[in-house]
């Protein structure tokens, strides 16, 4: 096969797991010196089945069924499944999501379903998942597990770690499918607004896999100039990044609802960067992934604000909506950081106002007061 690739791409066909590929035989008979960018736009993309209709999975949705609405192409077929059989009713006969994004006014190539069976999945090429990471585990094992196969290519956009297991989606993944469906997953991740990715601001978003076959195809499903795809081979570090920006944008939600300004809010951001940087490295992540767009870039948009300082959980879960996920994480982190023997005290904080009923201005008053501390340091290949 011929080596030579565009100069973006750090790798060869060497690197390729080709023959994991579904149209694997069909290319190799047609061109033997086929190019990575070749053998990628060849690859099936245009049958999308999403799981979960919140925000994200139908902003995702609206994305890729519009993909290709100014050139001649073949549109993408989106099929979107949810239990709710009032969203899916709503969405095949009147074009919009009665509970979510409501306001968007829906194409035809979107489509809804609450029935998993063999023939929706035959019908499919790539399975996009966008619940959240605690119902994860029952939908791979309980619904999909005898649908699924390697020919699909699964993308994960759930931000979280599972409460209990302390599990990422990839070990969720490798208990519920085996390892090699988990290695040859993909996880989207990134600043990623729904209301901004439906009105085409521009967006960049990361996908990484272990396979990077899988993380190229992945990028070509999405890949359009106002929603960037970039890949990394870093899963652990995108999904730690991905999981744990939520427990920090809860802190900066607090930390704004107690009117503090932009000093505060940055110091409160790079130290919370920080902690997830040091948890990430221990579990064997990239560094370099933080000052990334999974994790510096999505902690620039973080902007949650939580009014008054006498709310309870049941007010913050409110008002921070989708970020919420971060509170279940944050339960699953403090168990993780006393795991792995770690001192991490915004993110020890954070549980103690939702879970343990500390007052709101004591834990900033507690933070503020910590000792005296280096930065960043390398001790024994560890960061402290």
């Amino acid at each position: 096969m011929d080596q030579n690739n565009n100069n973006y791409l750090p790798f060869t066909l060497n690197d390729i797991n080709i023959q994991q590929l579904p149209i694997y035989e069909t290319l190799l008979k047609e061109n033997e010196n086929i190019k990575i960018n070749d053998l990628i736009n060849q690859l099936p993309s245009k049958r999308i089945l999403i799981f979960g209709s919140g925000n994200f999975g139908m902003a995702l949705a609206y994305h890729l069924a519009t993909l290709n609405q100014q050139q001649q192409e073949e549109k993408n077929q989106i099929t979107i499944f949810s239990r709710d059989l009032n969203v899916v009713n709503n969405i095949n006969e009147n074009h919009c999501n009665p509970k979510y994004l409501k306001q968007l006014d829906l194409p035809a190539n979107i489509k809804a379903t609450n029935i998993l069976n063999k023939e929706l999945f035959q019908m499919h090429d790539a399975l996009l998942f966008c619940i959240p990471t605690q119902f994860l585990r029952n939908l791979l094992q309980e619904k999909i597990r005898e649908y699924v196969s390697l020919n699909h290519l699964l993308i994960f956009a759930n931000k979280g770690m599972e409460m209990g297991s302390l599990a990422l989606s990839y070990d969720i993944i490798k208990d519920c499918l085996g390892e090699e469906y988990a290695i040859n997953s993909t996880f989207l991740s990134g600043p990623s607004f729904a209301v901004e990715i439906i009105s085409h601001q521009p967006t960049c978003a990361t996908i990484s896999s272990k396979d990077v076959t899988r993380a190229l195809w992945a990028q070509k499903v999405f890949h359009h100039s106002t929603f960037r795809i970039y890949t990394s081979d870093d899963v652990i570090g995108v999904e730690v990044c991905g999981a744990l920006k939520n427990v920090i944008a809860i802190a900066s939600g607090i930390c704004s609802g107690l009117g503090f300004q932009l000093n505060t809010r940055a110091a409160l951001l790079t130290r919370g960067l920080n902690e997830i940087t040091k948890i990430s490295h221990r579990l064997g992540g990239n560094p370099l992934t933080s000052i990334g767009l999974s994790g510096v870039g999505d902690l620039f948009v973080t902007k949650y604000n939580v009014s008054g300082v006498d709310k309870t959980l049941d007010d913050i879960l409110k008002e921070l909506g989708s970020v919420a996920e971060g509170v279940e994480t944050t339960k699953a982190a403090v168990q993780l950081i006393k795991k792995l023997d770690m001192r991490c005290p915004i993110i020890e904080e954070v549980h103690k106002i939702l879970f343990e009923n500390k007052n709101i201005t004591q834990a900033v008053k507690d933070l503020l007061e910590e000792e005296k501390s280096v930065e960043f340091t390398l001790y024994h290949g560890k960061l402290v």
